[in-house]
């Protein structure tokens, strides 16, 4: 037997890949399918199953496109509807690939169809477990996705469901079970997921916090606690996973058409596109195609769009450095944002060749924020990290407003005040203020290096220091 995880870091979501005796299994396949056929084809064997723990909110699945390539039958567990040709397998069955065996352990909670699949070996034993969204590394799905679906399924009900599958379906199962689960740390389908994408089961009985012994009142609780608002395109994504997706193959013929400097305008002015630039921060603050946004690719750039574009029918074109440009189509496609229209010949030198328009972003180190400051306190500073990151260290009178609320945060944003803009590193900062000057706010310098350059290269962090244990 042979068992991978194909794990893609700007999704922190985890693949798998078995193979026995000729024959192979997919578990949660990226919408991307010619990975899993490469390994296939290499290893001379025949995919006959994919299986799928769940309708995925985070991203689109390859589902149907691999099993149209491969004939092999999509298997979901109990409860789930799909809108397509699919086994709905009953809790407990059990399905052979090659000389091993995977059974269905139906594990309502993140969702009512979320189903975990325990892998059996050549010789009859519990091997390992695909846990999906039930189950992570020190953490277990969030109970509240369902809901933007499936309005009288609340996050109470979910939570609850969770608690029962945990200790009916999961704790019960050998110590030595190894966990695959469906994410890692940064993704937004749990709350404080661990850096690591495998475990035993009996470590993760010592030390999941959601595996001790509770009471359901005080799991619920517990499971609640620290939610915050899923990105807006969970629920489209859901949908299109449930009904169905265009091939990926025609997305990325169109998504990759390359127009010159002209007709890339009259597109953009056509369709009322956004343009997104993909290069790095650097780049974009020394020159950009105007009202341009800039979300580099070289980061969670797929999490980022879904965040900030909030309808996935938003017609795209794309400013990339040259030999990019089907990866960021397909990291688009990936989350469902399907209407990419083309990208810039030539990339963004072409455009200055052309002669056409070109913005600007203003820059200063951290020690030259210094400066400023010492010799005025009250100058504007906006810190676009998380509100748990602002919490744990900040600059004195620093705004709070951040990037994954940026609604919100424009809120706080006068138009004709310059302010100071700075992140953790450097490419959030950049990002909110592409965003701020799309809509008109022109008065925002970005701090190169963000706050970690505060921290290395200034004395300014030691000034205000707010310890977690003190928020409440």
């Amino acid at each position: 037997m042979k068992l991978e995880q194909i794990y893609t870091g700007c999704l922190a979501h985890g693949a798998y890949y078995i193979v026995s005796n000729g024959e192979a299994a997919i578990v949660d396949p990226l919408r991307e399918i010619k990975p899993y056929l490469d390994r296939a084809a290499a290893d001379g064997v025949k995919i006959t199953h994919i299986f799928e723990t769940h309708f995925h909110a985070d991203f689109v699945s390859g589902h149907l496109d691999l099993a149209k390539a491969t004939g092999a039958p999509i298997v979901y567990g109990p409860t789930a509807k799909p809108g397509f040709d699919a086994i709905t397998a009953e809790d407990g069955q059990r399905f052979k690939v090659g000389d091993v065996e995977i059974e269905v352990i139906h594990t309502p909670g993140h969702t009512m169809e979320s189903t975990c699949f325990l892998l059996y070996d050549e010789q009859g034993k519990p091997a390992s477990i695909f846990t999906g969204d039930t189950l992570f590394i020190g953490d277990v799905g969030r109970p509240d996705l369902a809901q933007h679906v499936i309005s009288d399924l609340t996050q109470e009900k979910l939570a609850s469901h969770m608690y029962d599958s945990l200790r009916n379906k999961i704790l019960p199962l050998p110590d030595d079970l190894i966990v695959y689960p469906g994410h890692g740390a940064g993704s937004a389908c749990g709350k404080n997921m661990s850096d690591e994408t495998t475990d035993t089961l009996g470590h993760q009985k010592a030390t999941n916090y959601a595996l001790q012994p509770m009471d359901r009142e005080t799991f619920i609780a517990a499971l609640l606690d620290g939610l915050t608002p899923p990105p807006s395109y969970f629920p489209q994504n859901v949908l299109m996973n449930i009904k169905g997706y265009a091939s990926i193959g025609g997305i990325l013929e169109q998504g990759t058409k390359a127009y010159g400097p002209r007709e890339f305008e009259q597109i953009v002015n056509q369709h009322d596109a956004l343009v997104i630039d993909t290069r790095k921060a650097d780049d974009f603050a020394a020159g950009h195609v105007p009202n341009s946004v800039h979300i580099g690719i070289d980061g969670q750039f797929a999490n980022w769009v879904g965040t900030l574009v909030l309808d996935i029918q938003q017609p795209i074109l794309l400013v990339t450095d040259t030999g990019r440009e089907e990866e960021a189509v397909t990291r688009l496609a990936r989350v469902g944002y399907d209407r990419t229209l083309g990208t810039l010949e030539g990339g963004f030198a072409s455009w200055v060749a052309a002669g056409k328009e070109v913005d600007y972003v203003e820059t200063v180190t951290a020690n030259e924020l210094e400066v400023l400051l010492k010799a005025n306190p009250d100058t504007p500073v906006l810190d676009v990290r998380r509100a748990s990151e602002y919490a744990s260290q900040h600059l004195p009178n620093a705004v709070n407003a951040p990037l994954d609320y940026i609604n919100e945060s424009v809120k706080k944003v006068d138009p004709a005040v310059s302010y100071y803009v700075h992140c953790a590193g450097g490419y959030r900062s950049m990002v909110f203020i592409s965003v701020l000057k799309a809509r008109g706010f022109h008065k925002l310098i970005n701090v190169n290096g963000g706050f970690s350059a505060i921290k290395d290269q200034t004395e300014l962090a030691t000034t205000d220091y707010i310890a977690p244990t003190t928020m409440l």
